[in-house]
This record gives structure tokens, sequence and C-alpha cells, in this order.
């Protein structure tokens, strides 16, 4: 079972929070509620890329943060220094010592990593005492929401790929160290080969790939002689860069320098390109390989790729085999952030009994589901058809209910092969069993797309996945909603 090689989130994260979250919890144990048991839901609002689906990432990290999770002797100090607009302290100390003597008591229930997840579906659920479940909020929204985002970017790369592989190469332009090593952790489970980031080959066992820069090329005199020198250090490794000063030139000379190498026992495993028309460049790139006994050698590219110029390049009948995508996957360059978010779904009352909260809004999309959700993925014929959102304390159901159009329908019998997502990760604060590594969480996301019609992967316009709210649920909702409404209007306290 996965365990991080290193890990990484082993330090204090008590204070990776915002401080509304303490001032919150600073309320609740004000007020003697800390204790009182609360459930939150983890789940974005719209997909990302104008895309049709998400692929979950990031449960491994949350794992390990939680795993970790405490206020240090440190942190309490620094809390101590904090102070409100009249100058005196913000938390008073026994509010610190119960943080420095914190421990977590959560139950986490979460879809694996690697499900092919859709709007407004708990990705996450978090129960327990509300003051915990409140500050974990910050943390949670940060791990979950990038990673999710750089697995799915990586996945609509890969399936515009087809059979191609992915190399990640964004460390350089990632943001920051973690952003870094976030990228290529979910990007491997999106589906890419390798990474170039050596040190999330160590902390993660993700393969590195990598040869040379243009840098190599320049510091020599001319450029057969770069490619010679790097033949000799590197026999094993001997993918050229093209394109320092003329491409196609370029490809002559790897393949003079191939020729040689093959005569010592050795073979170019292919060439670079990173600029120019890369469509027309590796088509006569391919030629020139081919005409100088090179059939096998690959052509990598590089050059701001991202899903949409690698569909692009693969309709123009480019001969391009593996596609080296960096800034515009590991910075998620047309969509910065996912843009998940946390909701309390339902609290406990001073008897024990669960009281469903929802959240309203004059947008339609922000009025949140109450109660404890569950997610059911209804199968047939090993296709995903449908998924239901419902109340585990009232059960699934048999009827979903488009929220955006409750006269849209949808009815399953009892026995329909089904299965629910959320899977439970912690109980009182423990973690229950071990987390699968990467290379099966990677195989998930292969599978789990395979259960999909096209249509729903598709890049542009995609076909609307059905996920409706069980019926009883619906009806559930839109009562609390008109009745809020209701009180709001006439001044009264919901």
């Amino acid at each position: 079972m996965h365990q991080f090689k290193q890990p990484v989130y082993a330090t204090s994260l008590g204070l990776l929070t915002d401080l509304y979250q303490l001032t919150m919890a600073y309320g609740y144990w004000k007020t003697g509620r800390a204790d009182r048991r609360a459930v939150f839901h983890l789940f974005f609002r719209k997909h990302p890329f104008r895309g049709g689906y998400a692929v979950t990432a990031g449960l491994g990290a949350v794992v390990e943060y939680l795993k970790q999770f405490s206020f240090t002797e440190d942190d309490i100090d620094y809390l101590r220094t904090l102070t409100g607009n009249d100058g005196q302290v913000l938390f008073e100390q026994e509010f610190l010592n119960y943080l420095a003597n914190l421990k977590l008591e959560i139950d986490v229930d979460a879809m694996p990593e690697g499900t092919i997840a859709f709007a407004h579906q708990p990705l996450l659920r978090v129960t327990g005492p509300i003051l915990q479940c409140q500050i974990l909020e910050t943390a949670l929204l940060n791990i979950i929401n990038f990673q999710t985002l750089i697995a799915t970017k990586a996945a609509r790369i890969c399936r515009a790929a087809g059979c191609d592989a992915v190399l990640e190469f964004g460390l350089r332009r990632a943001q920051g160290i973690d952003g870094g090593l976030s990228a290529s952790r979910a990007a491997y489970i999106g589906g890419c080969a390798a990474t170039s980031n050596v040190l999330a080959g160590k902390l993660f066992d993700i393969p590195v790939r990598g040869t040379h820069a243009h840098s190599w090329i320049m510091s020599f005199d001319d450029e057969i002689d770069a490619f010679e020198s790097y033949a000799a250090v590197m026999p094993n490794n001997c993918v050229f860069l093209v394109d320092t000063y003329d491409t196609l030139e370029g490809v002559r000379r790897a393949c003079q320098v191939g020729a040689r190498l093959r005569s010592k026992g050795h073979e170019m495993v292919g060439i670079r390109l990173d600029s120019g028309d890369l469509a027309w460049l590796s088509n006569e790139a391919r030629r020139l390989l081919d005409d100088a006994g090179f059939p096998d050698a690959t052509i990598v590219a590089s050059n701001d790729l991202d899903e949409h110029l690698i569909e692009s390049l693969k309709h123009q009948d480019a001969k391009i085999t593996v596609w080296g995508v960096g800034t515009r996957l590991a910075t998620a360059f047309d969509q910065p952030a996912l843009g998940g978010v946390y909701k309390l779904g339902a609290m406990q009352d001073a008897d024990g009994t669960w009281i469903p909260k929802v959240k309203l809004s004059e947008q339609l999309i922000k009025t949140s589901t109450p109660c404890i959700l569950q997610v059911r993925r209804f199968i047939d014929k090993e296709t995903a058809v449908a998924d239901m959102v419902f109340d585990e304390l009232t059960g699934p159901g048999q009827q979903i209910v488009d929220p955006l159009d409750a006269t849209r329908r949808r009815t399953f019998e009892p026995d329909h092969q089904s299965a629910d997502l959320l899977q439970p990760v912690f109980r009182l604060g423990q973690p229950i069993g071990g987390q699968p590594d990467l290379r099966q969480i990677r195989d998930r996301v292969r599978a789990q797309m395979a259960m999909f019609h096209a249509g729903v992967l598709r890049l542009d316009n995609p076909h609307g996945y059905p996920v409706g709210l069980e019926a009883e649920l619906h009806q559930r909702k839109s009562t609390m909603v008109l009745k809020a409404r209701e009180n709001t209007r006439r001044g009264i306290s919901s």
C-alpha cells in the first residue's frame, strides 16, 4: 500500500489555514459548541477547462496532512502574538492551551483518488466536532483543489495524445516548490508517463526523463560536436534537441551521430523539436530519420503544448510520438483554480439529532445541498449511466432529479448495478488501511475513463453526464430553500 517515500507533509501544518477558521474555532469554543458534531462536504461547482468532468486527486496528501496534524509550541507562541483592532490579544490563553492539546476525532469519507467526478458531488465528507472540521477547511481545499485541477488537465492532454506518451516538464514554471511537486504527482495520476522533476521522482516514485537543453549545444563551437560529446557522455540517453540553429540540419547531424553511436553498440533514442511548425517539421524529420535507417527513433515535441494543440497536430498527421508538456499543464494555464468549496451540510442539536443546513444564494449554482451526502454511481454493462446524490440517513431511493431542472427525472430499479463513491478514509482521527500507490491510482483513472461515453470526455462542448439529487432529498432541499426565503422576507431567523 502507498506511503509517501518521504513525508512531504510531516512538518507542522496546523497554521496552514485562514485566520477566519481560527476565529470561528475560537467562537465555537467560547460559546460551548466546539464538540457539537457537524458534517462538511468538499465539492466544486463548475467543471474545469470548459470540460465535462474532473479527475479526483490529492487524497494521499490529505491523509499525510491529517496524520501529522497538530499545533506545535512554536505555533501556539505565534498565535499568542496576534491582536485585535484594539491592540488586545486575539485569543485567550485557555483557548491556546486547548489547541495545543487538540487531537483529531474526525471521520473522513472520500472518493478514491483517480475517480471521475462531476460538479456538485462531494469529493470529500468530513464529520466530527465542528471546531475540528472548521479548522481543516482551508488546507483540504488547498490540497484537493490544485491536485484535482492538474490531474484533470493531464487526463485531457493524455486523451488528446492517444497512445503516445506524455511527459510532464513543468517544474521551472510551476507555482513554487510545493506547486511543482503537487503538479508532478497529479500529472502522473492523470496519465503522464514520466516527469522531469527529479525530487518528485524520489518522493513519489514517478519515472523521470530528460536529456539536454539548448545551452548544451550553445556551449560548443558547433552543433555536431555538442551531439558527439553528449553521445560520449550519455550513450544510453540520447534524445538530441535539434532546433538550436536549423531544425532539419540538426536532424541530419543527429542521424550522423546516431550512426556512430550504433557502431559502438548503442542506439539513438530520438530527437526533440521545441519550436517552429511542429506538424511540418515532424513529418520532414520522420522522413530524414527513416531514410538514415532510424525508423524506430522517437520524435519528441515540446513548446507550450496543451490538449488543444496536441489534438490539432494529431489531426494534421504530425509524426510526433512523445509529447513534452510543461507550463500549460503544471500551471493549469487556461484555468488557474478549480473553485472547490467546503460547506456545512448538517449539524447535531443538543439532543444529538441531525439538523440539515442549507446555504442560500442569489445564484442558484451557489445554493448548497443539505444533509449527510453520499454519491451512488449507476452502471449498465460496464458503462456509467448516471450518479445520484442522496442523504445517508434516509437512503438512496430510486429516482434522481436534475437540480437545475426539476422536470428532468430518471428512475432506477433497486437491483440496478451501482457503487457508492465515498469510501471510509479516517475514523475518529485514525486512518483506515493504507493508500494505493500512484501506479494503481493512475490505472484507476484509465479504468474510470473507459466507463464513460466518449461524448462526456470530449474536450469541447461535452455531453452532460446525468447527475441528480435523490427525489426525497431534492424535495427536502426545495422545502428548506422556500422556507428560508420566506423567513428572510418576513425577517424571521430560520
